[in-house]
């Protein structure tokens, strides 16, 4: 039996809201189980420099409703190499760490799986990135808090869409994942969404010119996911100038905006079950495991699947989308 006595802590890659409400439920659950808890600041490099500070309860005190990470986040190209893992073990082993919680998405699951393996570290994983985009849970820390922050933005830009009866290309993020670009889309009555998951199938652009674009509206909101797949916004729009010049196309790239504000109910509901259920997975002895809910239940994913197993876009939405657009 593997008894772990003190935990550390850190966040890693790009931040997403909620986060901090996850450090909260990981810090206050250990703490109620016995467990010492370590913060790591910027995240694997923080390892590496040995940022490693004591964490208490009233350290989380006043944090579930902050957007961000408190612990910071940073790249680590060290990491990446053995000479790097070995001082970040070094490190925690000197600083009496038994065990991880690495709160990110799957560039930190990736770097995770490795050290674990390596030093035979148990190491649990929450997910945390505004993309949705990892395999084996249906929501993802901060997904639901960046989605509400596009609507709003949407609804701002629809109001100037209408003024000018003009159609915008309004880029999302996403990396090459449509999560974002799909629902958001529905939730803001956009016309369509553009998304790499169906863009080699079908000319997305062709298609919404051939249904007879703006037919019964005097404005335009078309939702595109960055990618180098959708070519995203500004390829998009340049595309349309080219082929249809007809049409008074405007580009608004939303940006780091979606990454940033307070968590919703959703996310901070989310976080705090999830940071919770990463400390009962190291009680019940798992590792190289990420936590994640399907279903509203609790499931341990191991690192492998979460990483290379590719989560599926529910592809009624789109038609949904489509029918709601006429």
């Amino acid at each position: 039996m593997y008894e772990v006595k003190c935990i550390g802590i850190l966040t890693s890659g790009g931040d997403a809201p909620g986060m901090n409400a996850a450090i909260r439920a990981i810090t206050r659950t250990a703490i109620f189980h016995g467990i010492a808890v370590k913060a790591i600041y910027r995240g694997f490099r923080g390892l590496i420099t040995n940022e490693i500070t004591d964490f208490k309860t009233q350290s989380v005190s006043n944090i579930i409703q902050q957007g961000g990470t408190i612990l910071k986040t940073a790249r680590c190209m060290e990491f990446k190499t053995p000479e790097g893992r070995k001082q970040a073990y070094d490190n925690m082993v000197a600083a009496g760490i038994d065990a991880l919680v690495v709160l990110g998405g799957d560039g930190t699951f990736t770097g995770a799986r490795i050290f674990g393996q390596e030093y035979s570290i148990p190491i649990v994983g929450v997910p945390c990135t505004i993309d949705n985009d990892l395999f084996g849970t249906d929501y993802t820390i901060g997904y639901d808090t960046a989605l509400n922050t596009i609507i709003q933005c949407v609804d701002k830009i629809r109001d100037t869409a209408n003024s000018h009866e003009r159609l915008f290309f309004i880029e999302v993020m996403g990396r090459d994942a449509g999560f974002l670009a799909l629902n958001s889309a529905l939730a803001s009555g956009a016309e369509a969404a553009i998304i790499p998951e169906i863009v080699t199938a079908v000319d997305q652009l062709e298609e919404l010119i051939e249904n007879g674009f703006r037919k019964s509206k005097n404005s335009s909101i078309v939702i595109v996911a960055e990618s180098d797949i959708t070519g995203g916004a500004l390829g998009v729009a340049e595309r349309l100038k080219k082929e249809h010049p007809e049409y008074d196309a405007r580009v608004s790239i939303l940006g780091h905006v979606q990454r940033g504000g307070s968590p919703t109910a959703a996310d901070r509901i989310l976080a705090s079950r999830l940071g919770s259920a990463a400390i009962d997975a190291l009680l019940d002895e798992q590792r190289s495991i990420m936590v994640g809910i399907v279903n509203d239940e609790i499931v341990y994913v191991p690192f492998n699947k979460a990483i290379k197993d590719e989560k599926e876009l529910n592809r009624s939405v789109l038609d949904i989308l489509r029918i709601l657009s006429i």
